[in-house]
């Protein structure tokens, strides 16, 4: 893969929500994703000052997709699972400068081949 093409999304949501996370990133072109359960560490303070209930049990998902539809991804899922939905998710994106062992066919949104 070329460096500098490709965005890594991660997405950390309350347990349960992490389907939701990938219908609202395939919408706009993502392909796939990789799940990682864990427990967040929230304080309370924390709970205060944004005005919502921490929940331990978090899924992360990890989603690479061309930088071209990063940002419609991310306002997916702000829409979708974000701080004021039950899912109480946050996301954001790193560039990933290189990656081995995927095809532009698994990461890439196919063109329409009927043209």
């Amino acid at each position: 893969m070329n460096t500098g093409k490709y965005e890594m999304i991660l997405c950390i949501v309350n347990a349960g929500f992490s389907s939701a996370v990938m219908d609202a990133a395939k919408e706009f072109g993502a392909r796939g994703g990789t799940v990682i359960r864990g427990r967040g560490t929230a304080s309370h303070e924390a709970e205060k000052r944004f005005q919502i209930t921490v929940e331990p049990e978090k899924e992360m998902v990890m989603i690479l997709v061309p930088a071209a539809i990063k940002q419609d991804i991310l306002h997916a899922l702000y829409r979708a699972v974000g701080l004021s939905t039950p899912g109480q998710g946050i996301a954001f994106s790193v560039p990933v400068d290189a990656a081995v062992g995927l095809t532009e066919e698994q990461v890439a949104p196919t063109a329409d081949k009927t043209e």
